[in-house]
């Protein structure tokens, strides 16, 4: 785990900054964000941080309502093309450049959700935002709902890139496996070297390990948060 030094040192220093009871309202926080996640998909963290007014004025930052990306997630969502690449490589692929807290991601597993699709096994998503709260408010989002996601803090125009964020979805389901590999669909691929993935880091060992295929007609559940 390359980054969890820096990462947890950067903890430590923003925490130190509250006091003990300042510090633990924050556990009741997340407990308040899982509730209204429980209570439907949405931009929870987008909606609080436009009525509290904190967006960059200085960047335009505003975030798109939810119910606007609902509505384009609808418009352009088509559920024949979308069956046709899921059988073809087993997943599709989404790219966010300008993520903000990740309304238009949610909107589109959500709708992927209602059409009977399971969003969990069978999307990855490229989130970019250049600023580290709309990216760190993503990657919250992203990780409650199962979303397999890569959260890159950068630059979509100049390509810069500063930092870059695994939910739990990627790194359990084995996303980084399943983006190198030709073969792409899960249940077909047989690797020829046993991978351990370890956050952010893949090692490889050079004795081959078989590891176990998935069955072919496996029944697929969409997870709930807890």
């Amino acid at each position: 785990m390359r980054n969890r030094d820096a990462r947890e040192s950067e903890y430590m220093r923003i925490i130190g900054q509250y006091s003990k009871d300042e510090a633990n309202r924050f556990p009741m926080m997340l407990a308040e964000l899982v509730n209204g996640l429980e209570d439907g998909m949405a931009d929870v963290l987008g909606q609080v941080y436009m009525e509290l007014e904190l967006g960059n004025k200085d960047r335009g930052q505003v975030f798109t309502p939810y119910s606007l990306c609902q509505a384009s997630a609808k418009m352009v969502f088509d559920k024949p093309h979308v069956d046709s690449i899921i059988a073809d490589k087993g997943y599709i692929s989404m790219q966010e450049p300008a993520a903000g807290g990740g309304a238009m991601v949610i909107a589109f597993a959500e709708v992927m959700k209602e059409a009977g699709i399971n969003y969990q096994q069978h999307l990855h998503v490229t989130a970019t935002d250049v600023d580290i709260k709309a990216a760190c408010m993503a990657y919250v989002q992203f990780s409650l709902l199962h979303i397999p996601a890569t959260v890159i803090h950068g630059n979509t125009l100049s390509l810069e890139e500063w930092s870059r964020w695994y939910t739990p979805a990627h790194i359990l389901d084995g996303w980084s496996i399943r983006l190198r590999s030709k073969a792409q669909k899960p249940e077909l691929i047989e690797p020829e070297t046993q991978i351990h993935q370890v956050t952010e880091e893949l090692v490889i060992t050079e004795e081959p390990v078989p590891i176990p295929i998935a069955a072919k007609k496996q029944e697929t559940v969409q997870l709930s948060l807890f």
